[in-house]
């Protein structure tokens, strides 16, 4: 509070959420001054550029500042600025038809401000939700955008989505109920809308409202949507829309919510989305959904979890179920979903647990205490996940996932989890031949590191283990296993970060507070030293073994290292620096010592191992740099110097020897480290920068400019001076301070004690005078080569090197150029900015020192390249280096954007493996804690990167593009990368830069082939961007009509480029806005923004005047856009026009005016003109072209036709329900098609109210239904040429002009791609546009070519005929009856035609066409087609024109859903007699057809029945028809002898005999019902119904049925149908019923298709089955009772069975289950009597060999349902089935098998599992198991 209150007193306001690494930065007293200035100031322009109606640049630019504010403060203003910067852009992103790059822009914004729930309650803030229901709705369901009059921004979608989620916590109470009302309507189960809406219900429900207004949240939707996902069952597209709902409302929800009722069938849908293999078949069928998103699921069950939920034990059953499919030999497509629940389940539990014990209380609701998860509930939940996660350790998908779950157990359960990991570890690392093992585990080991070393009451002995971990892992520093290496380098840099490496084994001898552990602990850490001193050995080793070694000069010059020796020498320098901050001084002095005396006898190569030992170097100067340098610096000055003046001809070697070239490179690494400790070897540091700065050898001089770079950085930046995991270091003597106490300790944000690297004016004075010494005389040598002087082009290369590194090394004491901005190119009325941030280098004394020296670079680097450009432009290298040097010059102030957005990376990762999620609070190590502050003052470094445009920035600029188009490909790569990324940065610069560009681009002799290809770069843009989509309408006008003409050049490289610029122009072009407006609404809340205080805006407020110029000024720039716009359409028409253009161009000025097609400006005549001409042009691409532009012009010029309102409940002559009543009601019986009702008279037509929308009127009616007014209201349809506009006419003339349209029909009916042609979509929307904008103007011409069409039955006119048939059918919508009329008496011989003469390329388009046809339409309207498509469609005419028919019938049906019921009734009663069709196609089409006949006999919750077909009826119908087929055994003999073949084409010949006629009937029924079966399992909407199953007695046995292969396939595969379906749990005692009756059969083969079925059953629905304890008992008594049958394949398949349901947990291992088996074991056999022959035995003996062979086969079952595991009770029944190896067959042969089974599936972890064994156990096994030795 105190804290809070002095907040107040110094920032005049209480911040809502300040970053607080910000309070870490030593400057940061002056941050608060700065961060009101800079808020004032965004304040204060943002409100006046609204003010203004300055969208662009104004609001745009002040809404990046905006953000930048945000990055850098957090959101560090008032709850009242906060609340205002909220009103104002969601009145902002809400103007109409605002442009979509600002909506972008804005919601990004939004998002951002929006994000920290916490800050605001709903209290302080209520959302409208309909103003962004609006904007979604445009932009996600935009009717322009598929027509290419809108293009839209790739990220609008997400970030507008993201948006709705942030808001949503804020929408008003009543909110939900008004959501329902506008969303329920297209609840339609059987119709796309269906997905929108359920999206919409889960995007806009707010489900985080107070506990008091529940009754007005969740409680008015969550029972009826439950009702309706519980209805649903196969896996619809929108059920995971639907599931992210319910897990949202659990979470935010819990103990509000009871959801028991709903749990066994929440598990069994989750598991069957895996579709998982089952049973040995593993026959998969296919499924709509792709199962529930593992996130969103994990949510869900998390939520549930507490207060005795039966939750748990649905969670264990399940990963009992799954358990065998983690283990590392099973792997499928199923493997990475699985992978996924390991991970997301423990996170999403800690982050509840986290919200209920840690986290810090808000305004939302808490968790009910009765509610919250218990000690017990933590348990059971790591108990039940862990064995899965540890079998996935090993997993072929990789270790990640269970790495990471493994760290979130431990965090809850340490005891559980870490002593399993490190038994594991321990014995990973003793083995040398699985790497993979011991990378796995060592992994894991890492992600719990922070855990095991913190100890505590659950884990005492964890920190004991850290010696012993790191002395086994050393080996793994191994130079020939590059992966096992860097997970050694991550172990041992993991655990040395959380431990002081101190020797605190004397403590217990100073202290007498010292626990037995911590004794043992103590005595451990005297081993630290000796770990470290090995550690580095073995470094040493790894250094020598990488030496590259030189056989040449020219392998000497290759420069490139490959990525492994680089990431291995990351790992190597970062571990060593990472424990060298760990060490006692005692430690670091050994250490360094032993480094010290391994470089002084060596010398390396500088590529790869020289590197390594110089890092090594430089993490010791970072930790103590005082004894360091003392040791090193010494020795390397001294090496270097002694070789240079004992050999004075070394200075002018080419080639160095490698003594000084490494000692260099060492010196290089060590002067990174505190001025204060580089200062006392200042003088022997000039030394040798004097001599090697102008060494002649490159490698020297480069290395030396390395040393005077570091040198000077080392001086003048600002940096922490170390990375301790403990504040205050590990010197305090033993009786003061216990280091590890500390071990693990998490840094205090609040406390973190850092201290910093300051440049001070000593250090800052050495800078200057390093730079007077070393760059002023390079300076000077430059200024003489530009007058005339002689340098020749490597000392040249030299010197820029020199003046570049001295840049780099003192850029962030270097002040900027003050210099005047660039006004002439900026349209804005507010001002650019000018807050400068504190960085804590550019102290008054330093700006005086370097005051000018940038722009005396500048100008000096500006003169050379000009020199240079007009004396040596060949000289590349150098030309880079200019380039390289303007890029630091404009942008290098102490931080490098790569760099930084690398080690941010890195920080990022490493915080969220170390990170404690259950505690949180920021509880991080504390070197992350520093990193992280450190990180914090780099990115307000590049945050000065968004820069005013000065004079001197442009100078570099243009000499930037003029490099950008230089003849030399290096230096135009490199030019034009500093280009770009300034131009980003510098406002205004791409206005600046973009004419000259575009100006390179004529056609000129002046302008070089070099400078053309350049500036065709420089547009192409870096990255996936190109600076040709900008949204400035003039220079877009520039921009396009440039390329067009760049024609001039022909070469492939060029071509290659306007290509690549053309796609990404296609690809990335979205709609700029012509008109702009800025509401009142926006000025109301701007005004209200500035008028705040604290801080005021200190920019004055725009006069009545100005806001009213503001006004004019906005209209005309609005005018001036639409002008411009016109005259580039015009212009790129024009240039097609001409004909001078090359073809490409053409087609590409043809692209870039359908993207200029727009839904609020009509396009230009003569762009009319070129479009609708070019219909009919000979070139495709430009037809293609058209036909989308004509199409989307026919769009722009549709009328509006006005509609009415109408209340429904009137029309139909009834009062509207009291409730929710879905499906056929009296109210919406009048929306139902019937052919005797359908109106056929003008009178009934114009009577009749059509509803287009097949949704409308299933679930509920709109609260607002609107319908078209009658013909006579509407626009009018005839009108003469005179009457149409300029555009329409030129659209008349073509389509009324014969050769003009003969020549399109012509084109149109050409193949395009042989054999891949399809129905065009945009084919159709031209001819659906044209009929319905001019009615049947043109269809007299038409005519005789669709007739024409109709009677060719050639592929290509089919198609197109069936485009125009469509889209003539659909542009009818609002023509009257009369023509409608007409319209069908041409198409009705028409469509007879076709139907009669459809081919095998054709009916897949008719089909397409009729569906289109049908889409969206009332069906009233449709009497004609449809009478013609059930005009008897199966006519005997051959077996392929009658399945079409049914095809093409069954498309238009599709689509009317459920308002044709008479229609559904008519055609099943003609399908009737065709059910036993001879021909499989025919029967295979009508089995499709019945499932979309029978797809609308669901009853949604509270619904009424259809009136549409019922299944039961149809069942009890056939049933009968198929009793013939049972006992397939007894006829299936005489049927296969008498020839038939069911699956025949022909007549079958089956003789004379009725019965086997009346079968073979029969058959043909079979099949027909099984299609039906298998494709309404696959796509109805509801379960299983309960008739379904009643053919499975009838099925089981036909899939063993040999006679008739087609029927024995069909029968497999609606077998797996029936098995993998979901079961409603009505359902399962009526399938269990048939289970039964095929178990107590006859036919053996169907008892074994029948176990297998169950099998696959009850996995599938586990869940449901065993939550029902009579089902489980049925089952149970059927696998027992079979495994006595008297067959040997029905007992051992029933075996398999039992053996499955043990291992998916169905059946439970209990003593009475094994008594059981036990028992029949024990039959006794009687004694054989004397027989006849050798095999026959009594019957008894037979008897009793069953019974005993039960016995086995179930003890069998046991042992193999754990085939990864070794229960308590398996050792004692491998035995008892030992007894039985001498037992007469089939017993011996089984004994044998599931021994030999176990020993196969127990072999790799047999060290593990032979514990459970007593060593008589495993004498006997291992006689039985182990194969005796050949030569024993």
């Amino acid at each position: 509070m105190e804290e809070t209150d002095g907040r107040i007193e110094v920032l005049g306001f209480k911040p809502q959420q300040e970053i607080i690494y910000n309070k870490l930065l030593p400057y940061t007293d002056q941050l608060d001054d700065e961060s009101n200035k800079f808020l004032a100031e965004v304040k204060g322009n943002l409100s006046r550029a609204v003010q203004l109606r300055e969208l662009r640049p104004g609001v745009f630019h002040w809404t990046t500042r905006l953000s930048t504010y945000i990055r850098l403060y957090g959101r560090k203003f008032s709850k009242e600025d906060h609340l205002h910067f909220i009103n104002l852009y969601f009145e902002l992103i809400t103007i109409p038809n605002l442009e979509l790059r600002l909506i972008e822009k804005f919601a990004k914004t939004l998002i951002i401000l929006l994000k920290k729930r916490n800050l605001l309650s709903r209290e302080d803030l209520v959302l409208p939700w309909k103003p962004l229901y609006q904007l979604t709705e445009r932009c996600l369901y935009s009717p322009y955008e598929p027509l290419g009059l809108e293009w839209f921004p790739q990220t609008l979608e997400s970030d507008l989505k993201s948006l709705v989620r942030v808001s949503r916590v804020y929408f008003s109470v009543e909110s939900t109920q008004e959501m329902l009302d506008e969303f329920r309507p297209l609840l339609c189960p059987f119709d796309e809308t269906m997905s929108k809406g359920i999206g919409y219900l889960e995007l806009f429900l707010p489900t985080l409202l107070p506990p008091e207004h529940h009754d007005q949240g969740f409680k008015l939707w969550l029972d009826e949507l439950l009702g309706i996902w519980d209805s649903t069952h196969n896996s619809p597209i929108w059920e995971g829309s639907i599931v992210g709902l319910f897990a949202r409302v659990s979470y935010d929800n819990i103990g509000y919510i009871d959801w028991t009722p709903y749990v066994t069938k929440i598990f069994s849908r989750f598991m069957r989305g895996f579709n998982l293999p089952v049973g040995s078949k593993k026959l998969q069928i296919g499924r709509m959904g792709r199962g529930y998103d593992i996130g969103l699921a994990s949510v869900w069950i998390v939520s549930m979890l507490g207060h005795g939920s039966p939750v748990q034990e649905n969670l264990d059953k399940f990963f009992t179920a799954i358990e065998s499919y983690f283990h590392p030999s099973n792997f499928g497509r199923y493997s990475f979903k699985i992978q996924r629940i390991l991970f997301k389940l423990p996170s999403t539990f800690v982050r509840r647990l986290h919200r209920e014990r840690y986290k810090k209380p808000s305004w939302q609701h808490p968790v009910p205490d009765e509610y919250k998860l218990t000690d017990e509930d933590i348990t059971a939940f790591v108990e039940s996940i862990k064995t899965c996660t540890f079998l996935s350790m090993f997993s072929k998908m990789g270790h990640m996932d269970a790495a990471a779950a493994l760290q979130n157990l431990a965090l809850m359960r340490p005891e559980l989890i870490i002593p399993q990991i490190l038994e594991k570890t321990y014995i990973a690392l003793d083995t040398l031949t699985e790497p993979h093992q011991l990378i796995a585990t060592v992994s894991c080991v890492v992600a719990v590191a922070r855990t095991l070393l913190k100890g505590g009451k659950w884990l005492p002995e964890g920190p004991t283990h850290l010696l012993p971990l790191l002395n086994a892992v050393l080996p793994g520093i191994d130079p020939n296993d590059f992966t096992k290496c860097m997970v050694t380098f991550q172990a041992i840099s993991t655990f040395t970060a959380m431990v002081p490496l101190v020797d605190c084994s004397m403590a217990p001898l100073h202290r007498d507070d010292i626990t037995e552990q911590e004794r043992d602990i103590c005595s451990a850490t005297a081993g630290f030293e000796d770990f470290l001193l090995q550690f580095m050995d073995r470094c040493f080793t790894l250094i020598e073994a990488s030496v590259i070694e030189h056989t040449n000069a020219q392998d000497r010059s290759q420069t490139k290292v490959n990525q492994q020796e680089n990431m291995v020498d990351v790992g190597l320098s970062s571990t060593f620096s990472t424990m060298l901050s760990q060490c006692s001084p005692q430690l670091f002095e050994a250490a360094v010592n032993r480094l010290y005396s391994y470089i002084s006898t060596r010398v390396f190569e500088t590529k790869v191992s020289g590197k390594m030992i110089a890092n090594m170097c430089r993490g010791a100067s970072k930790v103590n740099p005082t004894f360091t340098l003392k040791k090193f610096v010494p020795l390397c000055s001294d090496k270097i110097l002694s070789t240079l003046t004992e050999h004075e001809e070394v200075q002018l070697e080419e080639e160095l020897d490698d003594v000084i070239l490494f000692n260099l490179q060492i010196l290089g690494e060590l002067v990174r480290s505190s001025s204060e400790a580089v200062l006392v070897y200042k003088d022997t540091l000039f030394k040798v920068l004097h001599s090697t700065l102008h060494l002649t050898c490159k490698t020297g001089y480069e290395l030396s400019c390395t040393l005077l770079k570091y040198l000077l950085r080392s001086l003048t930046m600002l940096y922490p001076k170390e990375y301790c995991s403990i504040a205050g270091g590990f010197d305090k003597p033993l009786t003061e301070y216990l280091p590890m106490r500390d071990w693990a300790k998490p840094g205090d944000i609040h406390n973190l004690g850092m201290s910093w690297q300051t440049p001070t004016e000593n250090s800052i004075t050495v800078a200057k005078e390093l730079l007077d010494t070393f760059l002023q005389p390079e300076l000077t040598r430059l200024r003489e080569f530009i007058q005339g002087a002689e340098l020749n082009r490597e000392k040249l290369l030299q010197t820029l090197n020199i003046v570049y590194n001295c840049i780099i090394g003192a850029g962030s004491v270097l002040p900027r150029w003050n210099k005047p901005y660039v006004t002439d190119i900026s349209e804005s009325q507010v001002a650019q900015g000018k807050t400068q941030l504190e960085l804590g280098t550019h102290s008054e004394f330093g700006c005086k020192l370097f005051a000018d020296l940038k722009e005396e670079i500048a100008t000096v680097v500006h003169d050379l390249l000009h020199h240079m450009l007009a004396t040596g432009e060949d000289d590349t290298k150098a030309l880079v280096s200019i380039a390289n040097i303007n890029n630091s010059l404009l942008w290098y102030r102490g931080a490098i954007k790569q760099e930084f957005d690398s080690r941010w990376k890195s920080f990022t990762v490493v915080k969220r493996a170390m990170a404690n999620k259950l505690h949180g609070k920021k509880q991080h190590l504390r070197a992350l804690l520093i990193d992280r502050v450190y990180l914090q003052h780099e990115q307000r470094i590049l945050e000065m990167r968004q820069m005013p445009y000065t004079a001197l920035d442009r100078q570099i600029l243009k000499d930037l593009f003029i490099m950008s188009t230089s003849r030399y490909s290096e230096v135009r790569k490199k030019g034009q990368a500093v280009l770009f990324w300034s131009m980003e940065h510098l406002t205004n610069s791409k206005r600046d830069i973009m004419p000259m560009m575009i100006g390179n681009l004529k056609q000129d002799e002046q302008i070089s082939h070099q400078q053309f290809k350049g500036a065709l770069y420089l547009l192409q843009g870096y990255g996936l961007g190109t600076l040709a989509c900008i949204t400035d309408w003039s220079l877009l006008k520039q921009c396009w009509t440039a390329l067009v003409q760049a024609g001039h050049s022909e070469k492939p490289s060029i071509m290659k480029v306007i290509d690549c610029i053309a796609q990404k122009i296609n690809k990335l072009f979205d709609t700029p806005s012509i008109k702009n407006e800025v509401s009142d609404g926006c000025i109301e809340k701007a005004t209200v923004l500035y008028q705040s205080s604290h801080p005021s805006a200190v920019e004055v407020a725009p006069s009545s005047e100005e806001m009213a110029e503001a006004v004019s000024k906005l209209k005309m720039k609005n005018e001036d856009n639409l002008r411009t716009y016109n005259s580039l359409v015009i212009a790129l028409v024009e240039m097609v026009d001409q004909g001078d253009l090359r073809w490409k161009f053409s087609q590409m000025a043809i692209s870039f005016l359908t993207l200029l097609l727009r839904h609020d400006s009509p396009l230009p005549v003569p762009a009319i003109r070129l479009f609708v001409n070019n219909l009919a042009h000979e070139t495709l691409v430009i037809r293609k072209l058209a036909i989308a532009a004509v199409a989307a012009i026919f769009k722009q010029s549709k009328r509006e036709h006005k509609k009415i309102i109408i209340d429904p409940y009137n029309h139909a002559g009834c009062q509207p329900p009291t409730q929710i009543i879905p499906g056929t009601r009296p109210d919406n019986l009048w929306l139902h098609y019937d052919s005797k009702t359908a109106p056929k008279t003008k009178d009934e037509w114009e009577k009749c109210v059509f509803v287009e929308k097949t949704h409308w009127g299933y679930y509920v009616w709109p609260k607002s239904m609107k319908v078209y007014a009658p013909n006579e209201e509407q626009p009018k349809l005839d009108r003469t040429r005179e009457e149409l506009s300029e555009g329409e006419q030129l659209v008349y003339d073509f389509f009324t002009n014969e050769s003009q349209v003969s020549k399109l029909i012509g084109f149109l009916s050409l193949e395009e791609r042989k054999g891949k042609d399809k129905f065009d979509s945009k084919r159709f929307i031209l001819f659906k546009g044209l009929f319905r904008n001019y009615g049947d103007m043109f269809v007299p011409t038409l005519k005789p070519h669709l007739e024409r069409l109709a009677s060719d039955t050639q592929e290509s006119s089919q198609r197109c005929l069936a485009e125009i048939v469509a889209a003539l059918i659909r542009g009818s919508k609002h023509w009257p009856f009369e023509k409608v009329s007409s319209m069908w008496e041409l198409l009705t011989p028409m469509l007879r035609t076709v139907l009669n003469q459809l081919s095998v390329e054709t009916v897949t388009d008719w089909g397409t066409s009729i569906a289109t046809a049908c889409e969206s339409r009332d069906p009233r309207k449709l009497d004609w087609l449809f009478e013609v498509l059930l005009d008897k469609p199966i006519k005997e005419s051959g077996s392929f024109l009658d399945a079409s028919a049914l095809y093409v019938l069954q498309g238009g049906l599709m689509q009317q859903e459920w308002r044709v019921p008479g229609l559904l009734h008519r055609l099943l009663n003609y399908l009737d007699p065709f059910l036993t069709h001879s021909y499989k196609n025919v029967r295979d089409r009508i089995g499709s057809l019945l499932t979309t006949i029978f797809l609308y006999d669901y009853t949604m919750p509270n619904g009424t029945l259809t009136t549409s077909p019922h299944r039961k009826e149809f069942v009890d119908r056939i049933l009968p028809k198929l009793e013939v087929l049972q006992n397939p055994e007894t006829w299936a003999t005489s049927l296969g002898a008498q020839g038939g073949n069911g699956a025949s084409d022909a007549t079958d010949a089956v003789g004379s005999d009725p019965l086997a006629e009346e079968r073979q009937t029969a058959i043909r029924l079979c099949k027909t019902v099984m299609k039906w079966l298998t494709g309404s399992l696959g796509r109805m909407v509801s379960a299983a119904s309960v008739e379904m199953f009643q053919f499975l007695p009838l099925v089981v046995p036909l899939e063993s049925f040999e006679c008739d292969e087609e029927l024995r396939q069909e029968a497999e595969v609606t077998l797996a149908y029936l098995a993998q379906t979901s079961l409603h749990p009505d359902v399962v005692l009526h399938v269990l019923q048939a289970v039964q009756q095929i178990s107590q059969g006859n036919s053996w083969r169907a008892k074994c298709s029948m176990m297998a079925y169950l099998q696959v059953m009850v996995y599938n629905n586990l869940f449901v089955v065993s939550s029902q304890a009579q089902a489980a008992e049925i089952i149970h008594d059927v696998v027992l009772d079979l495994l006595k049958d008297d067959r040997l394949e029905v007992r051992e398949m029933a075996g398999v069975t039992l053996s499955g349901l043990l291992h998916c947990g169905f059946f439970t291992m209990h003593p009475k289950f094994q008594g059981h088996f036990e028992k029949l074991c024990k039959t006794k056999l009687p004694k054989k009597l004397r027989v006849v022959s050798a095999n026959n035995f009594t019957e008894d003996f037979s008897l009793a060999v069953v019974q005993r062979h039960a016995g086995i086969l179930g003890l069998s079952a046991c042992v193999q349902a754990y085939p990864y595991d070794v229960p308590e009770w398996m050792p004692q029944v491998l035995m008892d089935l030992t007894d039985h190896l001498h037992d007469p067959q089939p017993i011996e042969m089984t004994v044998r098998k599931v021994l030999s089974d176990f020993r196969r599936t127990h072999h790799d972890n047999w060290h593990e599992h032979k514990q459970q064994f007593t060593d008589d156990q495993l004498v006997v096994l291992t006689d039985l198991l182990v194969s005796p030795c050949y030569y024993a």
